[in-house]
Parts: C-alpha cells; sequence; structure tokens
C-alpha cells in the first residue's frame, strides 16, 4: 500500500488470526503533549522528585498514551478508515519510561455473525519483550472500502515556560510592591491588576475616572472595596498623579492602565517629574523564546527612538542591572550589542557605537556585563553562524542581552519574536526611581505576572541598596 494512503480491511475480509502492529517509543515531548491534551498533570508523569519517590521510582507515561496506540491500529490498519470504536477491555500490566519501545499487535478473536461487530486481542510488549498492557477491543467494522489520503501531522513545538516559572516562583514570601495604576478604565486593565493582587505581588492604587473605573469593575465581576481608588479627570491626570506618587515615595511601582505608553512616559520622563537617576530611562523585555536556550533581554524597543552611543550606554547598563537583580549579582551577563555586520564600518554609525560601547566597558563606564560587538543577530545568537564568520567571541551565540541600534530594529524583532516565533516578552522600564510596567491587551496571564515579577525583583533590589 502506498505510504501516502490508509485504505482499511473491510468487515468481510476481517479473518480470524489476522493481525497488525504498531511500533512507538515513548519520548519526554509524548508525554508533555498528553498531559497538555488529557489535562493529566500526575506528577507521577510530570514532576521528576516527586516520581523518585513514587512505586515506579522515576518517571512514567500515562497509561492510556499506551492504550491510544490501540486506538492507532484500529483506525489507521485493522480495520483502519471507518471504523467505529466501541467497547475497550484494557488492563496495564507494567510501567512504560521514557525510551520504552512499544509495539502493539491486535489480532482478530471474533466476529458477529448479524452484525458488522469484531473483537481484538489487544497486547502490546517492550523492547525486553516484556508486556505492558492487553486487553479486548471491540468495533464497528467498516463494510465498505475505503482509501484516503493519510493526513500530514503538524510539527508542535513545545513550550513549558519553566524560565518564567522561576522568576515569578521566586518572589513568593517578598512583600507586595504598592503600585499606583494609570488609568485603569477598561476591562482588561483591571483583569490585568486583579491577576497581579491574586498572585500577591502588588497593592493597586487605582488613579483614573473612578466612574468609569466601577463601571469597568462592575462588567468584569471585580470587587474594589479592599483597594484604593483616586479620582481623577482624564488619563493624563492620571499619569501625573501617579508620577507625583512616586516622586514623594508612597508607591514603589507604576503600571500602566488603559492609556497609552506614550502618554504614561509623557509624564515620567521630563526632569521635573523627579522620577529621573544617573542613567537614562530606558524599555527592557524579558523574552522566553522557545528556539534559543536561555532567556533573552531585548533592549531598547519601546522609549529610546535613535540612541546616541552615550544614551546606548544606560540603556545597556539598565538592562546588565535588570538581569544581574534575576539572576545574580556575582553572574556578568553577555551583552551582544546588534548592527547588520559584524564589522566596524565607519559608514554604519551602529557598527561604529558597538566599538564605542565595547571600549567604555573596558575602561569601566559600562560595569557588570560582558560586550562584544557589533555583531549581526545570527552571530549573537547561533555558535555555527559565529563560528562559520570566523568570530572569535565569548559573547557570540550565546548572549543574554541584545541591544538593539534603535526603536524600530528592537520593536520589530521583539514582535517577530512573540508573534513568529511564539515567544513571551514581559516589558519593563527601567532607570526611573521606579519601575514601570508596561502590559499589552494581547499579553497573557503568565506574561503579566513575569512583568510584575520584574517589578518587584526591582524594587526589592532598590531597597537593598543592589542597584540605585
Amino acid at each position: 500500500m502506498d505510504k501516502e494512503f490508509i485504505e482499511n480491511v473491510t468487515f468481510d475480509e476481517l479473518t480470524l488470526g489476522r493481525q497488525a502492529s504498531l511500533c512507538k517509543t515513548l519520548t519526554q515531548e509524548d508525554i508533555t503533549l498528553f498531559a497538555t491534551m488529557s489535562g493529566d498533570v500526575n506528577p507521577a508523569h510530570m514532576d521528576e522528585v516527586f516520581a523518585q519517590s513514587d512505586i515506579f521510582q522515576g518517571i512514567v507515561g500515562h497509561g492510556m498514551w499506551t492504550g491510544s496506540l490501540i486506538s492507532a491500529v484500529l483506525g489507521t490498519l485493522l480495520p483502519g478508515p471507518g471504523t467505529i470504536y466501541l467497547e475497550q477491555d484494557i488492563k496495564f500490566k507494567r510501567p512504560v519510561r521514557i525510551g520504552d519501545n512499544i509495539t502493539i499487535t491486535l489480532i482478530v478473536h471474533d466476529k458477529c455473525r448479524d452484525k458488522p461487530i469484531v473483537t481484538f486481542d489487544c497486547k502490546g510488549v517492550n523492547q525486553r519483550g516484556e508486556v505492558v498492557v492487553e486487553g479486548l477491543a471491540t468495533v464497528l467494522a467498516p463494510t465498505k472500502k475505503i482509501r484516503v489520503t493519510r493526513t500530514s501531522l503538524p510539527d508542535i513545538e513545545i513550550h513549558n515556560h519553566d524560565r518564567f516559572h522561576a522568576i515569578i516562583a521566586s518572589c513568593q514570601g517578598l512583600e507586595p510592591v504598592c503600585t499606583a495604576i494609570v488609568h485603569p478604565v477598561k476591562v482588561s486593565a483591571l483583569q490585568a491588576v486583579n491577576e497581579c493582587v491574586n498572585a500577591g505581588l502588588i497593592i493597586p492604587i487605582l488613579i483614573g475616572p473612578i466612574k468609569k473605573i466601577k463601571s469597568a469593575a462592575l462588567e468584569a465581576g471585580i470587587e474594589l472595596s479592599a483597594w484604593e481608588l483616586i479620582d481623577t479627570e482624564h488619563s493624563d491626570a492620571a499619569a501625573e498623579k501617579a508620577v507625583a506618587l512616586a516622586a514623594m515615595g508612597k508607591v514603589d511601582a507604576i503600571m500602566k492602565g488603559s492609556l497609552t505608553t506614550q502618554e504614561l512616559l509623557a509624564a515620567i520622563v521630563p526632569a521635573q517629574a523627579n522620577l529621573r537617576t544617573k542613567y537614562r530611562i530606558s524599555h527592557a523585555y524579558v523574552m522566553d523564546a522557545p528556539a534559543y536556550h536561555k532567556s533573552l533581554i531585548i533592549t531598547d524597543a519601546a522609549v529610546n527612538i535613535a540612541p546616541s552611543a552615550a544614551e546606548k550606554a544606560d540603556i545597556c547598563q539598565n538592562a546588565i542591572n535588570l538581569w544581574r537583580v534575576l539572576y545574580g549579582e556575582d553572574k556578568k551577563p553577555k551583552v551582544a550589542i546588534l548592527a547588520a555586520t559584524e564589522l566596524i564600518n565607519p559608514k554604519m554609525q551602529a557598527t561604529v557605537d558597538a566599538a564605542i560601547l565595547c571600549k567604555m566597558a573596558d575602561r569601566g563606564q559600562i560595569t557588570g556585563g560582558i560586550l562584544d560587538g557589533p555583531l549581526a543577530l545570527d552571530n549573537a545568537i547561533n555558535k555555527q553562524a559565529a563560528e562559520d564568520k570566523g568570530i572569535v567571541s565569548c559573547v557570540a551565540g550565546d548572549a543574554d542581552i541584545l541591544l538593539v541600534p534603535d526603536i524600530e530594529s528592537g520593536n520589530i524583532l521583539a514582535k517577530q519574536l512573540t508573534f513568529l516565533g511564539h515567544a513571551d516578552a514581559a516589558g519593563i522600564v527601567l532607570g526611573a526611581r521606579v519601575p514601570i510596567m508596561l502590559f499589552s491587551r494581547a499579553d497573557s496571564l503568565r506574561t503579566r505576572l513575569l512583568s510584575c515579577a520584574l517589578a518587584v525583583k526591582m524594587v526589592m533590589a532598590r531597597k537593598e541598596g543592589i542597584i540605585k
């Protein structure tokens, strides 16, 4: 039979003793996908530490994963297309572990005389010949010949978000941060606030037109009685009030509600707002990209439009400070300064800026990180690409931070990773006296919680004098 097609065996063609087999090796990806599909996250299948103390002393596959192989034989081989599963009697004899190769064999056991109903003996054995599953399957067999094109299955990328989970979990036990929520007059904004409150990350102060806030809360089904509300006329006034509270030390963080990023930053950036530090205000995305082997920080993709070399030095330092707060003061992040080429070209300002920044790091004007550049994106994140170009660098292919040339390239890169690369991106504004959380309506719950966790970690680091 052509491999591109599957063809059934009709009821009349089935004879006692006829059989078919299928082989499949259990992988970690199979366990993860089965848990995702079924919702069965029993720690015996998902948690290595728990499983070591369990009866099987290690991760085992779901029993019904093995059962699903019986279904695969029935639906594709014997009888094949047109088969209707009626009943399954199944006994699980041994655990199936990652790496076990299971051969499922079905044998025609009995046929009804007056109906196209067939019973099959089912047996699954591992690579050692040990029976892992056995039983009886009863089906309504097809009576007409069917030959169809085999469906091509999509490639599935598994993304466990473990990188984000560790950061969020590290905030457990820390004091929730008093946070000014600016103009939260839409359901999505209040839902984000509620999620962060429920996670124990913030104590909110809602600032904006109270009537609109209460209307959105009613629509969202969120109770506001435990939260402080400050009435303002419009979004600009809400932003100014939040900045004033931060400048007076009455709030430790600011969260964007239902206003534009530009409106919020217009209140924060001016010197008279009294939120400036010695570093320029900049934005960073902490990204969990499935195709990359660790978390990435991309900066700046939201605040500084066309920064100079001096401004990039501040942007770089802000990102380094964030990385060290997240991953440890004793470590130095690897900073790739991006350009279109890895060679310095006086006509390409991004390459010149990269050379300047590297020398500034050599002279101690940028501290706490390992810088290299200019590096093209492929060289920054792929070791083979760097080796092919003859680049000798501890940063190339292993970057922790990507410093982009300008806001356009940074924004495009971050959104490309998010929407085409299925990455999660948690944004935060740095360089001010308080961290500023910028949420998007498209952000997932986990992304919102990470942005909030970043703010909590930065607040604690500032209080402890780790950053200034």
